[in-house]
């Protein structure tokens, strides 16, 4: 078991009620992503576990994270070194995200899986990058909503200079506009927030099996 206390404002049973929940916060629009807890939430319920919280205003909070024992642990591997128990690949993948902790995030587990990643925060500096670029862009990863330049006018305006790309999109909602995406034969969609397995499965799924 671990436990982590605080000693912040606590929080109220409404609140307490919320937090593992994707994008919830209480914090402001520019303070916080609301994915902190439930990628922990998420994590912990893969691995076999259990957590708990007590909290109330006024007194702090008490997270618990109870794990199975394992009687032999697992080798260790270096940071950056694949892992072998998921899809890896060579190729060089566009990541467009306005959210840093996320962009960092899925950029070094990328590098870690072996690709080559050009990270961007938003449309306009992706097209720069892209433009840079000495070589292949094999796949663009993007957000559908960011600020100014939508995911979709991004994909549009990289296939006339890449038309083989490949294209997946990402968001945190399901709209008309994000289902319109859906129907698009060269694009293929995750929703936020997702397992980095299961963006590990859906790149090998739209490159294909080989690594280029």
């Amino acid at each position: 078991m671990l436990a982590v206390t605080d000693t912040g404002c606590g929080m109220d049973r409404e609140t307490l009620a919320h937090i593992f929940e994707p994008f919830f916060t209480t914090k402001s629009q520019t303070g916080g992503t609301g994915l902190g807890l439930s990628t922990v939430y998420g994590v912990v319920m893969q691995s076999g576990g259990h957590i708990t919280v007590d909290s109330e205003p006024g007194r702090g909070s008490t997270f618990k994270i109870y794990l199975p024992r394992v009687e032999t642990p697992k080798p260790s591997r270096s940071i950056g070194q694949p892992s072998h128990t998921l899809p890896a690949g060579s190729e060089t993948i566009l990541l467009v995200e306005d959210d840093e902790d996320v962009r960092t995030l899925n950029e070094e587990f990328l590098r870690a899986q072996g690709y080559r990643v050009l990270p961007a925060r938003n449309g306009e500096q992706a097209l720069t990058l892209a433009a840079a670029h000495d070589g292949p862009i094999h796949l663009l990863i993007t957000d559908v909503v960011m600020p100014g330049m939508s995911g979709r006018e991004l994909a549009e305006r990289l296939q006339t200079d890449w038309p083989e790309i490949k294209i997946v999109f990402t968001s945190g909602c399901i709209d008309e506009a994000v289902i319109h995406h859906l129907h698009n034969p060269r694009a293929a969609f995750l929703q936020k927030p997702f397992p980095l397995q299961m963006l590990a499965q859906k790149i090998r799924e739209v490159l294909g099996e080989s690594s280029g």
